[in-house]
């Protein structure tokens, strides 16, 4: 008799820990062949709420943790990215991509790891600025992170979209909760564990999987997530995102190209703030000039 084939169960990632689904529910998508991939979470509105919560107890540590630091620890994904990029390819091929395409993906995901990196402790000085007054007070103007970030990674690039729509948004000291590809769904499973075991803080990064059509309406509505990021919704689902995010003005990022091929410094900015501060200049026309 042929042997039957125990399918693995994958979890989800919250608060650097692997809980099941609330929901209990979960599917089997299909990879190379019609083979099952294995059993993967659907993740529930409950589960969403969960990994809100734990993206806003990590944002205050992360947001005031040295840029420095923050580039040391992306980096150091890259480097495990690295490590077992064997792995990474062998998912990407069971889910129906080439041996070549695989290998690209996975080069293209570290290089992103690398380059956002190196951005962390630099787009302040490039972006910021004093500003002209004619007055006797300096402008200053500095970027701040939004605070907690929905996103949706692209259907069909599993490990480098994943990637590159996390990274811009942790490099600016924002957390995220992220909706992984649901046909594609195994390299997020693997690098959530990356994740857990690069230094990252538990609940920077949040990563569910599951139904798009199900869990959109909670990301654009929750009233805790102040933006929201995607880069491959069909119109109705951009409408959809414009309607319910009215509710606290969250601020909605479209993607107009594929973020797996994207390295820009303007991703980073895309969920942060300009923070405008006032200060005055003592000064004494009668004594020459002080200042």
């Amino acid at each position: 008799m042929d042997r039957l084939e125990i399918l693995k169960t994958y979890k989800i990632f919250i608060g650097g820990k692997f809980p099941r689904t609330e929901s209990g529910r979960y599917y089997t998508p299909e990879g190379k062949g019609g083979k099952p991939l294995g059993n993967i979470c659907q993740s529930s509105r409950k589960d969403f709420r969960n990994s809100v919560v734990a993206a806003h107890s990590a944002l205050g540590g992360w947001a005031t943790r040295a840029a420095f630091n923050r580039s040391q620890i992306l980096y150091r994904i890259g480097e495990m990215l690295e490590g077992r990029r064997a792995q990474f390819e062998a998912e990407l091929i069971q889910q129906g991509v080439t041996a070549s395409a695989a290998k690209s993906e996975v080069e293209a995901a570290i290089d992103l790891c690398v380059y956002y990196a190196g951005w962390c402790d630099k787009f302040q000085q490039v972006f910021s600025a004093v500003n002209p007054v004619s007055s006797s007070y300096f402008n200053f103007s500095v970027y701040e992170p939004v605070g907690v970030v929905a996103a949706i990674a692209p259907e069909k690039s599993s490990l480098a979209g994943l990637l590159g729509t996390i990274l811009p948004i942790i490099a600016g000291g924002n957390s995220a909760v992220v909706l992984a590809s649901e046909s594609r769904p195994l390299c997020s499973v693997t690098l959530a564990e990356v994740l857990a075991t690069s230094d990252l803080p538990g609940g920077v990064v949040n990563i569910l999987t599951g139904n798009r059509e199900e869990l959109l309406p909670f990301m654009v509505s929750h009233m805790n997530v102040n933006s929201f990021v995607a880069s491959d919704l069909k119109p109705a689902e951009k409408q959809l995102a414009r309607e319910e995010s009215i509710s606290n003005l969250k601020r909605i990022v479209l993607l107009k190209d594929d973020p797996a091929k994207t390295e820009s410094p303007y991703s980073i900015l895309s969920t942060q703030e300009v923070k405008t501060t006032w200060h005055p200049i003592e000064s004494s026309i009668a004594g020459g000039g002080k200042y």
